[in-house]
């Protein structure tokens, strides 16, 4: 596995490479190994940062399941909007719990948006440092409305 890091409005942020796919996204600094897939993760997740990007392109480990099958349900979410974890559950066919789950292990925050799924009248958990603070800054800088 390459790790290059980037630091970020939220703290360091992590690729972590294996195989030609990102596998993960890791709050905190690791090591700076170089490719070029890892290159343009940064570069991207700069744009994002910078507010020029709005959708990743980068190939990326989806999983198995219905980890995989909210994951891309996730990834479908545009940029600045919300989903609840019961809509997520009526397109995967599973429930809200199930979703809010699959959410909270997703290896790849930011990557595939797991902070723009929250209840329907709570904010729901995020598993970056600062937790739901970190959940709400992220979607603040999307411009999102926040509950």
């Amino acid at each position: 596995m390459r790790k290059r890091a980037i630091a970020s409005p939220f703290g360091w942020v992590t690729l972590v490479e294996r195989e030609g796919l990102l596998v993960a996204v890791e709050w905190g600094q690791g090591s700076e190994d170089d490719s070029a897939l890892l290159t343009e993760g940064l570069r991207q997740l700069q744009g994002y940062f910078d507010g020029r990007l709005t959708r990743f392109d980068l190939p990326l480990d989806w999983g198995t399941g219905l980890n995989a099958a909210v994951r891309r349900a996730m990834a479908e979410i545009p940029f600045g909007e919300t989903r609840t974890y019961g809509q997520i559950a009526k397109l995967v066919g599973a429930s809200a719990q199930a979703v809010g789950q699959a959410c909270g292990a997703n290896p790849l925050p930011i990557l595939i948006p797991c902070h723009r799924v929250t209840g329907t009248d709570w904010f729901g958990g995020f598993s970056a440092p600062g937790g739901v603070e970190t959940k709400a800054a992220l979607l603040r800088h999307e411009g999102a409305i926040l509950l």
